[in-house]
């Protein structure tokens, strides 16, 4: 990278401004998505936007302590971060300790605060990552000392993870590593070997749970069976299509009222497509798009190698789980149980998609003109 001098600067304010406005529309919309099924369940319209903001305020206060702390700092706090994430995703598996909802057990209950584990690993495995790429920078292409170390990291946080069981997330994880293994220089031929290794087992654990079998036949054919397997695929096309360009308005859409599941987590998106129409849902798209574009810029103009990696990982993290998000809602994809960043209820999602923003506006104020 040939650096002309380093400037200090204010943070990136379009990517900001993006964020802040996802974060926004995802208040309203998830009010809009849930009050219903609160008050139903919880007689309490308001039930889960309060838990939101609540998370919105603590998530605030981190992103406003990752912006002013330099981000050099997180370099120290790599393996802290990851032995605390390995220890939570064990603690998940204790019976006192672990939260098992829909036969799934990612949540850590902490009194009345449910806390995902998995989502703190997201962000560790990344700042682990970039600390490794820029400590073996020179070895990079020895596959024994530069890249096999990483791979096995990268593997037990994948299987830990797998056993929740959290597959989207754990694919999600490989995914933006290998994407940081690529853009760092790694041979290519050892990602496509690691890849070439790895899909037998991919298949195993896709074949080895009924549900995810059914997941992927349903993904192929909805309609085979629009009740059952294929009955939130179907629902999320019914979103769409009432939705039109302009949508049925704010509040006034249907699905959400107890026809598709998850409206307000996994299905949101689909919400956001009956309500605001196809246009709304693209400016969902073009928020996101701007949101990765400012963050490969932050990657591109960061003063070293360490904050180049980071934003990379961070960037990634949540545009690789936004497209899978809305990916699903379409029909692209089969249907994964992750949520829309910024967006679907989830405060440990938000949480940690509120510390990326900050790291990476901390790491925008520090740029090189190129």
């Amino acid at each position: 990278m040939t650096q002309a001098h380093l400037r200090n600067s204010n943070c990136d304010a379009i990517l900001c401004l993006a964020a802040a406005v996802l974060i926004l529309i995802g208040i309203v919309m998830l009010f809009s998505a849930s009050a219903v099924f609160a008050l139903e369940e919880y007689k309490d319209p308001y039930y889960f936007l309060k838990r939101q903001l609540l998370w919105l305020a603590l998530g605030s206060i981190v992103l406003y302590l990752a912006r002013n702390m330099d981000y050099r700092t997180l370099d120290k706090l790599a393996y802290p971060a990851l032995f605390v994430a390995f220890a939570l995703l064990v603690a998940v598996m204790l019976p006192n300790l672990g939260k098992e909802v829909g036969g799934a057990r990612r949540w850590l209950s902490l009194g009345k605060v449910n806390f995902q584990p998995s989502e703190l690993a997201k962000f560790a495995v990344v700042l682990f990552m970039a600390k490794s790429l820029v400590k073996r920078a020179d070895k990079l292409k020895n596959f024994m000392y530069g890249y096999f170390p990483n791979l096995i990291v990268l593997g037990v946080f994948f299987i830990l993870i797998l056993f929740q069981p959290d597959f989207g997330t754990a694919v999600i994880i490989c995914a933006v590593t290998f994407m940081m293994f690529f853009v760092a220089g790694i041979r290519f031929k050892f990602l496509v070997y690691s890849v070439l290794a790895a899909l037998p087992f991919m298949v195993l654990a896709v074949m080895g749970a009924e549900y995810r079998t059914r997941r992927i036949l349903s993904f192929l054919d909805p309609w085979q069976d629009p009740s059952d397997t294929g009955f939130q695929a179907v629902q999320s096309f019914y979103a769409f299509g009432r939705g039109g360009y302009w949508g049925l308005g704010l509040g006034d859409g249907r699905q959400k009222l107890f026809y598709l599941p998850e409206a307000h987590t996994d299905f949101i998106f689909s919400v956001i497509g009956e309500e605001l129409g196809f246009m709304g849902t693209t400016g969902i798209l073009v928020l996101f798009a701007i949101f990765v574009w400012r963050g490969f810029v932050t990657a591109y103009r960061a003063r070293d190698s360490f904050g180049s990696h980071l934003a990379v990982g961070l960037t990634l993290l949540i545009g690789f789980q936004a497209f899978i998000n809305m990916g699903v809602a379409v029909g692209l994809l089969p249907t994964k149980g992750l949520p829309l960043p910024f967006i679907s209820m989830g405060g440990s999602s938000l949480l940690v998609s509120m510390l990326c923003v900050g790291v990476l506006l901390n790491i925008s104020e520090h740029t090189v003109r190129h």
